[in-house]
């Protein structure tokens, strides 16, 4: 390599290691630079962070949550006025949108594991679920044996897919992947027969399946292959702002509003069909009410 390309290589090493270095910014200093935050939004994570209705407000569990954080955020930065930007994302793009800097955290059904945690930090685990099969009732998939040599949706980069290849590989069972771009994606492929089943977190299956057009049409089968824990994500290496994060969550869970939260969005009636989704809080999540803890699954 001559001069001149060492100098070029070493500047665009330069301009992106400065990219980088942005990006990582200290979370609190670069909202209170920009006067503004942003946070994300999944548009058919029920009930966790959702859009109702074409052109509606996202709504959800994890967006009031979020709307706490924001205030607590805008109290310790002093800016009441703090304009709060939405952006929606997906299961591909999640991570790496909050890792450039184009979003600041996000709540929603994002599951802690140790491999995201090496780009990603989490918060406070909010909830615990398990992967399961959504199938229509008329498919005669009751578990994942039944799945042999059959098309199984999923959304591409989800734990969900990962365990069940991997719990098909270990069991011989011949089961073909098909991705949809987001849940609702994924669940229109069973709808209409691309698929025999839907491989999801079974809280995101009891959601979508409430608010289906016809809902005595499916059920959520097969055994729970394991237990994950979601958790609000924010860039790795931002302590300050993982402690505020972290901060508000504990409160919510010790002063008994997290509770209340909870029953809104799963033992009450949630837009748009005022489904009740008729789930009690989890033991493992009562447990973690006390223990405060932000283990990966």
């Amino acid at each position: 390599m001559n001069t001149r390309q060492l100098k070029f290589s070493a500047t665009v090493m330069t301009c992106l290691a400065a990219a980088t270095m942005s990006a990582q910014a200290q979370t609190l200093n670069k909202i209170n630079d920009s006067n503004k935050i942003t946070v994300s939004y999944r548009e058919s994570s029920i009930p966790f962070s959702y859009v109702p209705a074409p052109g509606a407000k996202p709504v959800g569990f994890a967006v009031d949550m979020t709307d706490v954080i924001v205030a607590d955020i805008k109290n310790q930065l002093r800016k009441p006025n703090l304009e709060v930007g939405l952006i929606p994302v997906t299961g591909q793009n999640r991570i790496p949108l909050l890792v450039d800097g184009t979003y600041d955290l996000e709540c929603g059904s994002t599951t802690n594991t140790a491999a995201r945690g090496k780009e990603v930090s989490f918060a406070i685990s909010h909830f615990y679920a398990g992967t399961r099969l959504l199938a229509k009732k008329t498919s005669n998939i009751k578990d994942y044996a039944d799945l042999n040599k059959k098309v199984v949706s999923s959304t591409a980069g989800s734990t969900n897919e990962k365990v069940l290849r991997q719990y098909a590989t270990d069991k011989g069972i011949d089961v073909q992947m098909v991705y949809g771009k987001d849940y609702d994606d994924a669940f229109r492929m069973v709808e209409s027969d691309q698929a025999v089943a839907f491989a999801m977190d079974d809280i995101l299956l009891f959601g979508l399946m409430a608010n289906s057009k016809n809902p005595a049409l499916f059920e959520v089968v097969g055994t729970t292959l394991q237990q994950e824990p979601y958790g609000c994500m924010m860039r790795k290496d931002d302590p300050e702002f993982k402690k505020l994060v972290d901060g508000t969550i504990s409160r919510l869970m010790q002063s008994g509003e997290f509770a209340k939260l909870y029953a809104k969005w799963f033992e009450s009636p949630i837009p748009p069909k005022g489904i009740v989704l008729n789930m009690p809080m989890s033991a493992q999540l009562k447990s973690n009410m006390k223990a405060l803890s932000d283990k990966p699954m």
